[in-house]
C-alpha cells in the first residue's frame, strides 16, 4: 500500500490513537506521544501540514516495529 503524501501531524495524532498513543508533551511544533501497549514505546511527532513523506514512513516503521507487525499492516490499518 503507498503511503498518503497530504496528511498532517494532528491527523496521524488521532489515528495512532487506535493503538493507544496519547500526547504526552508538545515543545514547539512537536508533539510526544506515548502508548503503554506491548510495553512503553514514544514517539515525536512534528506538528505540520503535510508530513515529510520520509518522516511518515519512519514513523510507521517504528510503530511497525514496536506491535511487532508488518510495515503493510500498520498502512492498511491506517490508510486502508
Amino acid at each position: 500500500m503507498k503511503i498518503p503524501r497530504d496528511i498532517s501531524g494532528n491527523d496521524l495524532l488521532k489515528l495512532l490513537k487506535r493503538y493507544g498513543y496519547e500526547p504526552t508533551r508538545q515543545v514547539g511544533s512537536h508533539i510526544r506521544i506515548t502508548t503503554q501497549q506491548k510495553g512503553e514505546h514514544h514517539i515525536t511527532i512534528p506538528n505540520h501540514s503535510p508530513l515529510k513523506i520520509g518522516t511518515l514512513s519512519a514513523i510507521i516503521s517504528g510503530v511497525a516495529m514496536h506491535l511487532g507487525q508488518t510495515r503493510e499492516e500498520i498502512l492498511h490499518q491506517l490508510f486502508g
